[in-house]
């Protein structure tokens, strides 16, 4: 049996950062991990594979369309789905080789194996051998992550239904591919696979893509979606479907009810969503249980058990890596004693379509549901110069203030880059900044970030540029 200060179950975003931080904080740590790579869904099977399909496939329509011919660069490409693919697992291998080297450097064990609760203080490891390993520890942080929500009637065999992992892998372009589910992981690979020649429709059960996302934000980018060939719709559920030799047929009904109507498809992915992985984690044995979506309830990232602490996905908030990454570093940062804090109304979201997709702080819907009074600053790309000359002139920066103070209380953006801006107002509204303040700091020019200034200048109805 071996002692630690700090045993992280699960290797992904948070686990590994728990891991980490807690190295960097001088305490004995091991990470428990089965896979056979560090990292988690996210570098694995989720965010990291996704991007670099995304990004190739924006480069091949891009060669293959309109976009290089008008700007007079005349190619005529050549789809090598083999090699995307190799690219693909050799950049993910690089980033899971890189967290190696970080446990290494900071003196974190990798306990290669499948880590469950065995009682207070203590994680039962089932190695690859299938022996078992007991190691104590004053404080088990749980980072076991989530996994594909199934959805009843529709058996996902990664062959024909896939979930997110088997949508990164595909030998083929589809010819015609059904997403269910219009959320971020269902239109992000629904983007890839349209742009390397898939007829692409996406059901979704409600009115609308995209839920907990800005309404009129939401509107647009699928307004966007829809010029670039993909179909929706919308108020509309799954409610079986049946494999037979390469196709797939499902059966597609009002979501208010009604008669079903049959859509085939030769390929189906089922993205309705992720939900806690708790499987087998030992839970009973220290008297934790999870609600009825199988999430662990947390009281700042502890657990109703003293010395067991939860971060990322398993437990509540939304489920993104930096989420995960920040609980992991105040959740350990309390365990040796110091102060710490999330502040979860300044977590970014991103959806990395193309336009992308990228947010901070609350909506105008959540911000007239508490009747809070509030201004709003809004400036389009097509007004942009950067973005007009390269072409990518769809969508906007919206900034929401309050109508009292001018603090920022939300902000909201479609387009180009936009993933790589939202930084901006997320260090302004740690710093509780005005959109006055931003509106009267310097922006380089020609930038697509001056869209950031013009739109909050628009807040007190002074927009220079439109």
């Amino acid at each position: 049996m071996s002692a630690y200060d700090v045993v992280v179950i699960g290797g992904g975003p948070g686990g590994y950062n728990a891991a980490i931080r807690a190295g960097q904080l001088g305490l004995k740590v091991a990470c428990v991990e089965g896979r056979e790579t560090l990292g988690g869904t996210c570098l694995n099977v989720g965010c990291m594979p996704s991007k670099a399909l995304l990004h190739a496939s924006e480069l091949y329509e891009a060669a293959a369309g309109k976009e290089f011919a008008s700007l007079g660069i005349e190619v005529k490409p050549v789809l090598n789905l083999a090699q995307m693919m190799k690219q693909k697992e050799e950049s993910v291998a690089a980033l899971t080789k890189g967290i190696e080297f970080l446990f290494r450097k900071n003196k974190v064990d990798w306990i290669k194996g499948w880590g469950k609760l065995a009682g207070a203080g203590r994680v039962q490891v089932t190695m690859a051998d299938g022996s078992l390993n007991e190691l104590q520890a004053k404080d088990i942080v749980i980072a076991t992550g989530s996994e594909p929500t199934p959805l009843p009637g529709v058996t996902i065999d990664n062959r024909r239904i896939l979930d997110s992992t088997g949508a990164l892998s595909l030998p083929e372009v589809p010819r015609h591919l059904v997403v269910i589910g219009a959320g971020v992981i269902g239109l992000e690979l629904g983007s890839v696979w349209r742009r390397l020649g898939s007829e692409v429709t996406v059901v979704e059960y409600l009115d609308r893509i995209c839920p907990g996302l800005d309404e009129e934000t939401a509107k647009t980018l699928q307004r966007s979606l829809s010029k670039q060939g993909m179909s929706f719709r919308l108020g509309s559920k799954v409610a079986g479907a049946v494999v037979k030799g390469e196709s797939v047929e499902l059966s597609v009904e009002p979501a208010t009810g009604g008669a079903a109507q049959v859509l085939e498809a030769d390929y189906v992915l089922v993205a309705i969503g992720r939900r806690p992985y708790t499987l087998g984690l030992g839970l009973e044995s220290v008297g934790l249980t999870t609600d009825k979506r199988g999430m662990l309830a947390n009281e700042q990232h502890k657990t109703s058990v003293p010395g067991i602490w939860v971060i990322g996905d398993v437990t509540s908030g939304l489920m993104l890596a930096h989420k995960a990454e920040d609980e992991a570093i105040a959740c350990v940062e309390k365990i040796a004693g110091k102060a710490a804090e999330v502040n979860y109304g300044v977590i970014p979201n991103v959806i990395y379509t193309r336009p992308e997709v990228a947010c901070v702080g609350m909506t105008e819907e959540q911000l007239k549901a508490e009747g809070r009074a509030y201004r709003v600053g809004k400036f389009p790309f097509t007004a942009n110069s950067r973005a007009k000359i390269n072409h990518e002139t769809e969508g906007f920066v919206k900034v929401l203030a309050d109508e009292r103070t001018d603090e920022i209380l939300g902000v909201h953006m479609v387009g180009p880059s936009v993933s790589e801006m939202i930084g901006e107002y997320c260090v302004a509204m740690e710093f509780a900044a005005s959109s006055e303040d931003v509106a009267l700091i310097c922006h380089p020019h020609p930038t697509r970030s001056e869209a950031l200034r013009q739109a909050a200048m628009g807040v007190e109805g002074w927009i220079m540029q439109a």
